[in-house]
């Protein structure tokens, strides 16, 4: 028997008229839509009179619905894979269905469309050469902070995603930890009451705080990877470092790079430093 196929749609993270019209062509196809709450799902597919049969899959029962799922595509069902908001297995059940159908030949499909983090990285105004997405910090301090010291040297923009009540707690721990950079606070993207705020750390773990009370929604944050008022040993050539690199044994691009780190640049910002360099030799 031919299995089906495992469909993983990204579905809006907020504007309903943000999902693909391929994603609703495969919704409307599949013969189950496996749905992280079926009454979130059933308003989107209300709204475009997708009358497909929907069965709930979360990070509560997503052990054995996995294996109840990957049965039905080995009898040929095809499914499809839905989040509340965004695209699935980013923050949400998805991984262990995915792997579950890799190891059994089931064909996967990936639908893309819209994610929180990306749309968040593309308006925040920091650097987008380089991200490192770290998903929920811990709710507990402790366990924060420490994850938080581990994230100190990534050499790319941070991004986490928050709850509001913790909001003003992890801008604290960010600003004490990673010290006074530039960051973004993107909530509720692409819904009525979007709202974008960017500033230095310090600024806004004063703004939320104060507002502690009245955050709502869903929330991204954006830390830049550089630190405000850092020495930066900018009497370093570039140049030099990428030659040492490359004696070394890497090639231009990596040693570039390796270059960059270095120094605290991004890799664009190091290649427009080397041709300055070279420029004026």
């Amino acid at each position: 028997m031919t299995p089906g196929t495992l469909y993983l749609v990204a579905t809006p993270i907020g504007n309903l008229a943000d999902i693909t019209h391929r994603a609703l062509r495969v919704l409307n196809d599949v013969d189950l839509i496996a749905c992280e709450d079926t009454r979130h799902t059933h308003k989107l597919l209300n709204h475009y009179g997708i009358k497909t049969k929907t069965i709930s899959y979360h990070e509560h029962n997503e052990q054995q619905r996995a294996t109840e799922l990957i049965n039905r595509l080995k009898q040929g069902t095809s499914i499809a894979v839905v989040s509340d908001a965004g695209t699935p297995s980013i923050s949400d059940p998805g991984f262990r269905l995915v792997r579950a159908a890799i190891e059994n030949d089931i064909p996967i499909v990936p639908v893309p469309g819209p994610s929180a983090l990306i749309t968040a990285l593309i308006a925040a105004g920091l650097p987008t050469d380089e991200f490192f997405f770290a998903g929920f910090l811990p709710a507990r301090a402790n366990a924060r902070r420490a994850r938080l010291t581990e994230l100190q040297s990534v050499p790319g923009t941070l991004i986490f995603y928050e709850a509001p009540h913790r909001l003003a707690e992890t801008l604290k721990d960010a600003y004490e930890i990673l010290g006074e950079r530039e960051a973004v606070v993107a909530r509720e993207l692409t819904k009525l009451h979007e709202e974008i705020k960017r500033g230095r750390l310090s600024e806004l773990t004063a703004d939320y705080t104060d507002e502690k009370k009245d955050i709502r929604g869903e929330i991204v944050v954006l830390i830049d990877r550089n630190v405000i008022g850092a020495a930066t040993p900018k009497t370093v050539s570039v140049a030099a470092l990428v030659d040492q690199f490359e004696q070394d044994g890497l090639d231009h691009r990596a040693a570039l790079k390796k270059a960059a780190r270095e120094l605290g640049l991004s890799r664009a910002e190091a290649y427009r430093k080397l041709l300055s360099e070279k420029s004026a030799d």
